[in-house]
C-alpha cells in the first residue's frame, strides 16, 4: 500500500506515534489510508450539507474495511461573489484546490481518495487532483439544490437575478422582487438548474468518476446519503483492482464527456473545464472538436435556464444515464470503457429507462439536431469564443448590430440600468478574461439585466470574461484572445457593427483588415488593475480561455 511510506516498518515508528496521536489504533492503521477530500463551508449553500455526506462516506469506508481520513478543500459560491470584486477569486481557485489537494494528498500517502464537492469551480479542481495524483479516486458530490415557486411556477436562481432586472426596469413590484427573494433557492445544494456546479456533476457521471445520480439525486433526499456510503465502498473495490482516475478518464471518455455536454446543453463553463481537466492526464482538448461533436448531437434537454425544467425533473426521468441511452441509440458513445462502478457504460445505462419524453426528449424528437453548446470563430475571436446555443432565443441565433463597448462589468451595469442599450445592440465588456480581469468574472449580472428588461430577444452580448451556467440569450464569451493581450476585442469601437452566425459557428467584426490593422498599432497594452496577492500571481501565470485558462 502507499500509506505503508509512513506507517510500515521500524523506521515509521515516529509516524506512527503521530498517527497514535490522533486517536487511532493499531487496528486502524493497518487499513488502507483513504483520504476523504471534504468541501464543506458555511457560506455556500451548495456545501453546508456536505458535513452528513462525509459522514455517509465514511461509513462506507468504514464497512468496506478501510481507514477514512478527512481534508478540507475551499469552495466559493459564484452566486454570493457576483457583481464585485469577489467575482475575480472564482476561477482562480480551481487551480488552488487542485493543488492543495495534491499537497495534502502526497505529504500524507492515501492510497485513494473519495472526493466530495459540489459547486462550480470545486468539481473540476478536484478532478484536476485526481488526474494529476492519479490514484484510485471516486466522487460523490453534494447534489442540486430543489427548484423554488413562485405564482405556482418553479423557479431557480437565474430567475432571481433576471427579476432584479425586471424590477429596475419597472415591470415588477418590490413586493414580488421579495417573493422571488425569499422563494428561489429554497433549500441547501447547487442551483437547481443545469447551471456550472450541476453541468459538471453531471458530466463527472458521464466520464465515470462518480456513480449513477451523482448529478442528480437531490441534496435534501435521503438517496443522497445512500449514495455517499455506497461511494465510500466502492472506493475500496477500486483500491483493491487498482482502478485509477487515469484509467477511466481516457480520451474516448472525454469525446462521451462533450458529447453529452452538447445532449444535455450544459454550462459554457464546461468549455474551459473539460480542456483543463484533460490536459492534467496529458490529453489535449481542441475546442474545434466541440463544434464537429455538436454537428451530429441532438439536443435533448432544456433545463433552467434554457427551459422550464430542473434537476430534480431529470433525476426523475432516469438521470444521466437515461440521457446517456438515448444518446447511445445514435452509437454516439463510446461505450466499452471502464468507469468507476468497476463496470463499463455499456454494463451502466443497459436497460435505463427514459421516464419522462418532456423532461429527456427522445432522439426521434430533441429540441434541435445540434448540440447545446457552440464554438464560435471569426476576426473577433480568432482563437475561439464560446456560446449556449440551447438557450439562445431562435431569432438571435443570426443577428447583426452595432456594438456598444465598455472595459469593466460596473460600466456595463450602469449602461444597462441607464437605459443606454436598446433593440439591436450588441453589448461588448472587454479587459475582464483570465489575464485582464484578472480572473475571467461571470457576467450574470449583465446579462440578466438584459433579459430582465425584455431585451433578450434583441440585444447580444460579447466578453472575454465568462458566463454563469444561469446565464441565457445571446451570450458569447471566453473571446479569445483577449483584449487585455491585444486579441482584436480591444481594438472594437462604439457603433461598430458586429455579425453573429451561431448555426455557422462565425463571429465576424465588419471593420477592415487594413482599419483593424491600423487600430492594433495604436493600441498599448494597461497596466494591471491588480499588483499584489494571489490574482497578480495568477494574471502572470494563467493561459487564454481557449486552452481551458490552465496554469503555465
Amino acid at each position: 500500500m502507499k500509506s505503508d511510506a509512513m506507517k510500515k516498518g521500524v523506521q515509521c515508528a515516529p509516524q506512527r506515534s503521530l498517527l497514535h496521536a490522533l486517536g487511532m489504533t493499531d487496528e486502524e492503521i493497518k487499513k488502507p489510508m483513504i483520504g476523504i477530500v471534504s468541501s464543506y463551508n458555511e457560506i455556500v449553500p451548495g456545501h453546508m450539507n456536505i458535513d452528513k455526506i462525509v459522514n455517509a462516506v465514511k461509513t462506507g469506508v468504514a464497512l468496506a474495511g478501510g481507514n477514512p481520513i478527512v481534508f478540507p478543500a475551499i469552495a466559493v459560491c459564484d452566486g454570493i461573489a457576483m457583481g464585485h470584486q469577489g467575482m475575480k477569486y472564482s476561477l482562480v481557485t480551481r487551480d488552488l484546490i487542485a493543488d492543495s489537494t495534491e499537497c495534502m494528498a502526497l505529504a500524507h500517502a492515501f492510497d485513494a481518495l473519495v472526493m466530495v464537492p459540489n459547486c462550480d469551480k470545486n468539481v473540476p479542481g478536484l478532478l484536476m487532483a485526481a488526474a494529476r495524483l492519479n490514484i484510485p479516486t471516486i466522487f460523490v458530490s453534494g447534489g442540486p439544490m430543489l427548484a423554488g415557486r413562485v405564482g405556482g411556477h418553479k423557479t431557480s436562481l437565474s430567475s432571481m437575478f433576471e427579476a432584479v432586472g425586471s424590477y429596475n426596469s419597472g415591470k415588477i413590484t418590490h413586493d414580488e422582487l421579495m417573493e422571488y427573494e425569499n422563494k428561489a433557492c429554497p433549500s441547501c445544494g447547487s442551483c437547481s438548474g443545469m447551471y456550472t456546479a450541476n453541468s459538471m456533476n453531471c458530466l463527472t457521471e458521464v466520464l465515470g468518476m462518480g456513480l449513477r445520480g451523482n448529478g442528480t439525486i437531490p441534496a435534501v433526499y435521503s438517496e443522497r446519503i445512500q449514495l455517499a456510503k455506497r461511494a465510500g465502498m466502492k472506493i475500496m473495490e477500486l483500491l483493491e483492482k487498482d482502478i485509477k482516475p487515469r484509467d477511466i478518464m481516457t480520451e474516448a471518455a472525454f469525446r462521451n464527456a462533450l458529447t453529452m455536454d452538447m445532449a444535455l446543453g450544459c454550462s459554457t463553463n464546461s468549455m474551459l473545464h473539460l480542456p483543463a481537466i484533460a490536459h492534467e492526464c496529458g490529453i489535449e482538448l481542441n475546442l474545434d472538436i466541440a463544434n464537429e461533436i455538436s454537428a451530429h448531437t441532438p439536443n435533448l434537454c432544456h433545463l433552467a435556464p434554457a427551459g422550464r425544467t430542473y434537476m430534480e425533473d431529470l433525476n426523475e426521468a432516469g438521470g444521466i444515464y437515461a440521457v446517456m441511452n438515448e444518446i447511445n441509440k445514435l452509437g454516439l458513445l463510446t461505450t466499452d470503457i471502464i468507469t468507476c462502478t468497476g463496470k463499463t457504460i455499456a454494463e451502466n445505462i443497459e436497460g435505463v429507462v427514459n421516464r419522462d419524453p418532456e423532461t429527456i426528449r427522445p432522439v426521434e424528437n430533441p429540441y434541435s439536431t445540434t448540440g447545446g453548446i457552440g464554438v464560435l470563430r471569426g476576426n473577433l475571436a480568432p482563437d475561439a469564443c464560446v456560446v449556449k446555443r440551447s438557450a439562445v432565443a431562435p431569432e438571435m441565433l443570426k443577428h447583426e448590430g452595432p456594438a456598444k463597448v465598455y472595459d469593466c462589468e460596473e460600466d456595463a451595469m450602469a449602461a444597462i440600468n441607464g437605459g443606454e442599450i436598446v433593440e439591436g445592440d450588441v453589448v461588448v465588456i472587454r479587459y475582464e478574461g483570465p489575464k485582464g480581469g484578472p480572473g475571467m468574472r461571470e457576467m450574470l449580472n449583465p446579462t440578466s439585466a438584459i433579459m430582465g428588461r425584455g431585451l433578450g430577444s434583441t440585444v447580444a452580448l460579447i466578453t472575454d470574461g465568462r458566463f454563469s451556467g444561469a446565464t441565457r440569450g445571446a451570450s458569447i464569451g471566453h473571446v479569445s484572445p483577449e483584449a487585455a493581450v491585444g486579441g482584436p476585442i480591444a481594438l472594437v469601437k462604439n457603433g461598430d457593427m458586429i455579425e453573429i452566425d451561431i448555426p455557422n459557428s462565425k463571429i465576424t467584426l465588419k471593420v477592415s483588415d487594413e482599419e483593424l490593422a491600423k487600430r492594433k498599432a495604436e493600441w498599448q497594452p494597461r497596466e494591471p488593475k491588480i499588483t499584489t496577492g494571489y490574482l497578480a500571481r495568477y494574471a502572470k501565470l494563467v493561459t487564454s480561455g481557449a486552452q481551458g485558462a490552465v496554469l503555465n
